[in-house]
């Protein structure tokens, strides 16, 4: 599995302030209620960070030597692919809290303090959801061989 690229994070976080402005947009036209973040969700990102982590230091200490444990390779799979989709998920997130902070600072009405204070601790909850996804796809990976020699890579794999 190919680590995940900046790019792919940049775009996901366009999307998101896009949809993010636009979704705030659409519902004021419609007059609607506006979108309003809560802090149980910003709490939630942290929380499923720090579970990205926690399931990824163990196969980091295995692939390493300093545990003397096998680690499944199927959980080991499942972790990577589970950092990878926190990291991209979070960087979606981030570009939508980022579209509703632009969104309430360039409204004519006024800045209101508590949207304002909710929207930003979400792109905090983001932003540590985004880095824990690829700090656990970085402790996720395989190290090199101590040969020396890369192993070729199997017919239908990944890599380049």
């Amino acid at each position: 599995m190919r680590r995940t690229r900046a790019s792919t994070l940049v775009v996901l976080a366009a999307v998101g302030a896009g949809t993010g402005y636009l979704l705030q947009f659409a519902l004021a036209a419609a007059g609607m209620p506006k979108f309003r973040a809560e802090y149980t969700m910003a709490l939630s990102l942290v929380f499923i960070a720090g579970i990205v982590i926690a399931l990824a230091v163990p196969i980091r200490q295995a692939t390493q030597g300093t545990v003397k444990r096998r680690i499944d390779p199927f959980h080991a799979t499942r972790v990577v692919v589970f950092a990878k989709a926190s990291a991209l998920a979070g960087a979606l997130l981030a570009g939508v809290a980022i579209g509703l902070v632009v969104e309430l600072l360039t409204r004519s009405g006024g800045i209101n303090s508590d949207a304002l204070l909710r929207s930003l601790a979400n792109l905090g909850g983001a932003i540590a959801l985004l880095v824990a996804g690829l700090v656990g796809e970085y402790l996720c990976r395989v190290p090199p061989s101590q040969d020396g020699d890369e192993p070729e890579p199997a017919a239908g794999s990944l890599e380049p």
